[in-house]
């Protein structure tokens, strides 16, 4: 590595082009200007300026040198303004979440970036492990998960919840559906699925249910998006976390059933323990908690449409 001290005086001693200059511009003795020189020559490997009694003409190498302390100064004047202005319109953040809650969160994300050209935003749909060992390791700056993390280094604070949701096309009966009705249409499965059918149906059709790997299943989907599509065109019913739900452009074809016990999922919010948050990274996460909030002040309604 270049030494930055040498170079910079190199750099200065090129713009006054002068040595007794350059010591006082620095604050040194004219020999130490000499010396700086001398041990960058010698740690390049090359004669940087040749000397013509007490003026000097730079060499290529020296004319290279000097370039390249220029533009390192731009460089440090850069970050320095960047540190000091902190915007939230400015930099980098990368956000990871689960499918159904990025497909509800990205459009208000293009929005910010359209708002804020200079603002660079990385989403990623992955499973909670995968979040939390993302922002242990700094991959992820934030992250959206559906429980407290218990992890040392982590830091959460509860932003909101959403329904577990049955969903079956918009023409659907009103009220509870019989779990032989399900049957009769068969269940669009996915990765998520057969335990959200564990978790919900257990609830609701003690009797009758005798666990997801009985279900009839009509169909598997394995992208988010577009699970509720078959359902939207009268095939089937699936399960889903409401944000799913809603982020589906035809959400208008679809039904939430009523059921006699619902659960919610927690919505937390996941960051770094102890590292401080530019203002950047407080604006995305006031955008991600208000998502959050829009979805647990929105409770089912008995046939509500999704």
């Amino acid at each position: 590595m270049i030494n930055a001290t040498w170079l910079e005086t190199f750099t200065v001693l090129c713009e006054t082009g002068h040595f007794t200059r350059t010591a006082e511009h620095l604050g040194m003795t004219q020999p130490g200007v000499s010396q700086h020189v001398r041990k960058l020559e010698e740690q390049l490997g090359q004669a940087l300026i040749s000397r013509h009694g007490k003026s000097f003409a730079l060499t290529a190498a020296g004319e290279d040198i000097w370039a390249l302390g220029r533009a390192r100064r731009l460089e440090e004047r850069d970050l320095l303004e960047k540190i000091r202005e902190d915007s939230p319109d400015v930099g980098a953040i990368s956000v990871a979440c689960s499918g159904s809650f990025a497909m509800l969160l990205y459009p208000r994300v293009m929005d910010l970036m359209i708002a804020s050209p200079l603002l660079q935003i990385r989403m990623e749909a992955t499973p909670q492990s995968a979040i939390l060992q993302g922002i242990a390791t700094r991959r992820f700056d934030l992250g959206v998960v559906d429980r407290k993390p218990e992890h040392p280094r982590l830091h959460a604070e509860r932003i909101g919840a959403e329904d577990l949701c049955l969903v079956l096309p918009a023409d659907a009966d009103a009220g509870q559906p019989d779990f032989e009705d399900l049957e009769a249409r068969g269940f669009i499965a996915h990765p998520d699925g057969f335990g959200y059918a564990d978790e919900l149906f257990a609830l609701n059709y003690p009797e009758a249910f005798r666990g997801s790997d009985d279900l009839q299943v009509r169909g598997f989907v394995n992208q988010i998006s577009q699970i509720p599509a078959p359902v939207s065109r009268g095939i089937g019913y699936t399960l889903l976390p409401r944000s799913g739900v809603e982020a589906f452009p035809q959400r208008d074809r679809l039904c939430i059933a009523p059921l006699r016990e619902t659960r919610r999922h927690e919505l937390w919010l996941a960051s770094e323990r102890g590292r401080p948050m530019p203002a950047r990274m407080s604006r995305v996460s006031a955008l991600i908690a208000e998502v959050a909030r829009d979805l647990e002040g929105d409770p089912l309604r008995s046939g509500s449409p999704a």
